[in-house]
């Protein structure tokens, strides 16, 4: 069978296939995914998505500061670079999205990660959330250029 992706390119497929299979498994052992432990979490009810929430900030903060520091390079050899944010007004828009993605997971009951591993694991709901959310991806690039940034 002749396949016109390059080989480079199916073994990198194949590791995000797995890499994602996995955290989809740490998301539901984990009980990220759960719609309870997210309204407990917005209701200030419990510790356990804010602890896994902060470890993740942490990992991450150390992650780009070893990547900083130490000048790391990617697979095939290219620097890293990870611009700084830009300042205020602009750290607006950011606080602003940040805003408009909580609510719509404070209401939704998932982020977008954990709403790929529940429709995986049957609640078939949030095949809806998945597909508005694309649409809405789709609406906003072809609105891009006439949207302030």
């Amino acid at each position: 069978m002749k396949t016109s992706i390059p080989e480079e390119r199916r073994i990198s497929l194949l590791f995000h296939l797995i890499t994602g299979t996995i955290l989809g498994v740490l998301f539901v052992k984990g009980e990220v995914i759960s719609w309870f432990r997210i309204q407990e979490m917005f209701r200030l009810q419990s510790i356990h998505m804010y602890g896994t929430i902060g470890s993740a900030v942490l990992v991450g903060a150390i992650s780009i500061g070893i990547i900083k520091g130490f000048k790391l390079r990617s697979i095939r050899g290219e620097p890293i670079l990870i611009e700084p944010k830009e300042r205020t007004p602009a750290l607006r828009r950011y606080w602003i999205g940040g805003i408009i993605f909580g609510v719509g997971w404070a209401l939704l009951g998932a982020c977008p990660g954990p709403m790929f591993t529940l429709t995986g694991g049957g609640v078939w709901v949030y095949s809806v959330a998945i597909a508005s959310a694309v649409a809405g991806t789709g609406a906003y690039a072809s609105l891009r250029k006439r949207l302030p940034h």
